[in-house]
């Protein structure tokens, strides 16, 4: 059993972004992120090619944008992105979003694939 506490993650930098990944120590076949969104120009979508993706939004609210298609997201809701598909959060004007990622999936940097769609 582990405990993993919300102020010790360790963020990394990424396009449009910040992750940390609390679990990876502790879990083999699946992987989870906390990731943090500010409302950026350039936002651009990504796809993870061998898993579906599980989206549970923490705080904020804005949009998701899978395979073309814009969603309304807020505190409390779930996404299920399908495998392959092409996706990105953009939270609302002046707000930021805080996002619990799943993934059947042990490693996210195998899984994960950026593309030049801009979504705003």
């Amino acid at each position: 059993m582990s405990v993993i506490g919300g102020r010790k993650l360790d963020f990394v930098d990424l396009p449009g972004r910040r992750s940390a990944n609390p679990l990876i120590s502790v879990l083999s076949d699946a992987s989870v992120r906390v990731v943090e969104l500010e409302r950026t120009a350039g936002r651009t979508a990504h796809r993870h090619p061998f898993s579906e993706e599980i989206v549970y939004v923490a705080a904020g609210h804005g949009e998701v944008w899978i395979d073309g298609e814009t969603f309304t997201i807020t505190e409390g809701d779930m996404v299920h992105i399908p495998t392959g598909s092409t996706h990105a959060t953009v939270p609302a004007e002046g707000e930021s979003m805080r996002l619990i990622c799943f993934f059947p999936h042990p490693h996210l940097p195998d899984n994960i694939e950026d593309t030049d769609i801009e979504v705003t």
